[in-house]
């Protein structure tokens, strides 16, 4: 399957919650699961009660949608994540939170997580001081990530640093606002994690 390059507010709809795809736009009143809270598409009669089978399913798209990923790479993830000692659920959602563009996307460095994507694979995020430009790329404690100097005089940058203080940053990680540079301080916690996701039924729909 290929990626979704839909309305990712459909997602949202589908999901029955906000999974904070489209920046701004999921904190205004012009978010459609605030407007429109049912799930897309035509409704004859009444839409029938989930199985076991399609909670779970449910819940492991909710996953991929959040970080945007192919079905490929969610079943890598879980794979890896069953290889480490601990709890797999909580060690998968640990790895997805500690993704580059996801990273990036929590320091408040970029509206979306598809936004911080596009800044990566453009070349504009430094790790540690050199450039990287692999959105998939994990992150380490100690690790600090910031804009490549020539993109700091771009108009995006100058904007950006208007609004630093604005989105409140998880407790894994901090933020320089002078020098406009963020570290990783700590392992991810799921209380952490700006969308609740059931880990318990994505480890239950691989395992069968």
């Amino acid at each position: 399957m290929g990626r979704y390059n839909g309305p990712v507010c459909r997602l949202c709809r589908r999901a029955g919650e906000k999974l904070f795809l489209k920046g701004e736009k999921c904190f205004s009143p012009k978010c459609a699961v605030d407007k429109r809270p049912t799930p897309p598409g035509q409704v004859v009669g009444r839409r029938k009660r989930l199985s076991e089978r399609g909670i779970q399913l449910r819940e492991k798209q909710k996953a991929r949608w959040t970080y945007g990923l192919l079905e490929r790479q969610m079943v890598k993830y879980y794979q890896e994540a069953k290889m480490k000692p601990g709890m797999t659920g909580k060690t998968l959602l640990q790895r997805l939170e500690l993704r580059l563009d996801n990273t990036f996307y929590r320091l408040g460095l970029a509206d979306s997580r598809a936004q911080a994507r596009e800044l990566i694979v453009q070349g504009h995020i430094t790790v540690n001081g050199q450039k990287m430009d692999i959105p998939s790329a994990r992150v380490n404690i100690g690790d600090v990530i910031g804009f490549v100097e020539s993109f700091k005089k771009s108009g995006f940058y100058k904007e950006r640093i208007k609004d630093l203080q604005r989105k409140p940053i998880p407790g894994w990680l901090s933020l320089d606002t002078t020098a406009v540079t963020g570290k990783v301080i700590a392992e991810p916690q799921i209380s952490d994690m700006d969308t609740k996701i059931e880990d318990r039924l994505i480890v239950e729909y691989y395992s069968r």
